[in-house]
């Protein structure tokens, strides 16, 4: 039987969140934090991190840009 992924139910959070708030993330900073808690705690054991820690080098990326400009 396959294992439940360590940080399912913080991305099932997320997805339940931004579906009560009309997908406005920042309504959903507090879970969002948590999966990324999660990740950092299950480097490399998490199927559901995979595309979360793209997106916050993306974010991270476009804070330095703004940072610049």
């Amino acid at each position: 039987m396959p294992q439940k992924d360590p940080c399912q139910k913080q991305a099932c959070s997320i997805q339940k969140c931004l579906q009560a708030n009309k997908y406005v993330e920042r309504l959903c900073e507090d879970v969002i934090r948590e999966m990324r808690r999660c990740c950092e705690a299950q480097a490399g054991n998490s199927v559901c991190c995979s595309g979360f820690r793209e997106s916050k080098l993306a974010e991270n990326k476009s804070k330095k840009t703004e940072h610049l400009n």
